[in-house]
């Protein structure tokens, strides 16, 4: 099950999504953080932020909108509190860092990379760039190139940089491609795409913000589309993919469409378990499929037919 993020290992595939699990504290009542891949924490931000006025979460048909606003402590309290009791425990850390300028994402990276207990550093871009009409940085590659670039520029060489992309474009290979060129390390998608739902009794907008981010398995085959798209596109770049995984099954669609990491996010809110319960499924399948190395099977569904068939009978020769 062991699985690399860049050049860093990790023991398993499982990693949360980023702001499901806060930064880790509440997610460690119900077992071992060390029994998953890695934790990613929620965006930090350079300030503290209250986040948006209530009510800022609605229920839709298989999924959640939210529009939280990346409410936090600030850099200064996460790496004052936060940081130093996930590095106490040895669980491989994934900070994710949201900003409204290029500078602010590189004064964020330039505090994480003497920061001890880092094992990576996502770099959330479905933020507004202030110094762009409030254009979100994922929805412009030349945007998120700049963004990435300068948090690479700042980061240690052995922190890998991952670049977090929206499915709100147009085409996503060509962001991928720039923030890749810019010196993303590995790429992380699907963001939470924009939606929005009406209460019909109050006949108003069902959250204060209007509009929030959609995730559930509403949106996993969007996911499984993007991380198709680009693993064709840029093969030899690390995945983390994510968008509605609920069971091993759907962890195991996004490997099988180029994903070697796997996030789970909306299911923890209903199943704070769900991550030692996709593990378990996920390994379980890989078994039954005659897989001995979760390598394997990344990228598999883009291999000629009868692939897979190869693979097995390849194992039980071998095996004989």
């Amino acid at each position: 099950m062991r699985t690399y993020l860049g050049h860093v290992e990790l023991a398993n595939p499982i990693t949360t999504a980023a702001g499901c699990a806060a930064s880790g504290s509440e997610l460690a009542q119900f077992f071992d953080l060390g029994r998953i891949g890695a934790l990613t924490t929620r965006s930090i931000t350079m300030a503290p932020r209250a986040g948006r006025p209530t009510p800022r979460m609605a229920e839709t048909p298989s999924g959640l909108l939210n529009a939280v606003g990346l409410q936090g402590p600030g850099v200064d309290a996460f790496l004052e509190r936060e940081l130093p009791w996930l590095a106490q425990r040895g669980v491989r850390t994934v900070v994710s860092v949201g900003g409204g300028t290029v500078a602010e994402y590189t004064a964020l990276a330039r505090r994480l990379t003497d920061a001890p207990g880092v094992t990576a550093v996502e770099v959330n871009l479905s933020c507004p760039n202030i110094e762009d009409r409030g254009r979100v940085f994922a929805r412009d590659g030349a945007a998120s190139a700049e963004v990435i670039a300068s948090v690479r520029s700042v980061m240690r060489y052995d922190v890998p940089v991952v670049a977090k992309l929206s499915p709100d474009v147009v085409d996503i290979v060509s962001v991928a491609r720039a923030c890749v060129d810019g010196g993303a390390d590995a790429l992380s998608m699907i963001n939470s795409p924009i939606g929005m739902s009406i209460d019909t009794e109050a006949m108003r907008p069902s959250l204060a913000a209007v509009t929030g981010g959609l995730s559930g398995p509403a949106i996993r085959p969007l996911a499984v589309r993007c991380v198709w798209q680009v693993h064709a596109a840029l093969p030899s770049v690390p995945i983390i993919g994510m968008g509605g995984v609920l069971t091993g099954r759907d962890a195991f669609e996004l490997i099988l469409a180029g994903a070697c990491v796997v996030a789970v996010g909306t299911a923890l809110f209903h199943d704070p378990y769900a991550c030692l319960r996709v593990l378990r499924e996920l390994e379980e399948l890989l078994a039954a499929r005659g897989f001995h190395r979760l390598a394997d099977a990344v990228g598999l569904a883009h291999r000629p037919p009868g692939t897979a068939t190869r693979h097995r009978i390849d194992l039980e020769e071998t095996a004989l």
